[in-house]
């Protein structure tokens, strides 16, 4: 199985932990399930290996700030969430908690849950489930698209 295909299919076992949080689909959650790990197998088919450490922390940098930045984008686009993201929505408005708080939680239970898998856990696996929480929540400061009624 790719990398991708267990992507997708984890995406909708991971759907099935929004009933509790009462989360809605929306197109993008469904374009989500259906295009990231699909986009995964595609780019590994192009994209070689970074030769270099240099290299490897370059890749390592501009995907962390894409990683983060995509991701608030397509949030505050408000088509629907990813199902990680519809973990952290449906508990940050279940939990009033912010969302750097949540999704750090939900990024290290993950973490936690890969390691106790078998997987390796490096700094940069360590980075990402600690800085993508507070990533997303400042970019979406600026992505966010405001509706009637939000707060401000």
């Amino acid at each position: 199985m790719t990398f991708g295909w267990a992507t997708n299919l984890t995406s909708i076992v991971v759907l099935l932990c929004w009933i509790p949080l009462r989360e809605l689909p929306g197109l993008g959650t469904f374009l989500n399930v259906l295009l990231i790990g699909t986009s995964a197998d595609l780019a590994a088919l192009f994209l070689h290996p970074p030769g270099t450490f240099t290299q490897q922390l370059l890749f390592y940098c501009i995907g962390l700030v894409m990683l983060t930045f995509s991701d608030a984008v397509y949030l505050g686009a408000r088509f629907g969430a990813g199902p990680r993201d519809g973990l952290m929505t449906g508990a940050v408005r279940v939990s009033g908690k912010p969302v750097w708080m949540v999704r750090t939680v939900i990024e290290v239970i993950v973490l936690t849950i890969g390691w106790i898998l078998g997987g390796v856990v490096g700094f940069g696996t360590l980075l990402i489930a600690l800085a993508m929480g507070p990533l997303v929540q400042q970019f979406q400061r600026f992505t966010t698209v405001r509706l009637k009624g939000d707060e401000i």
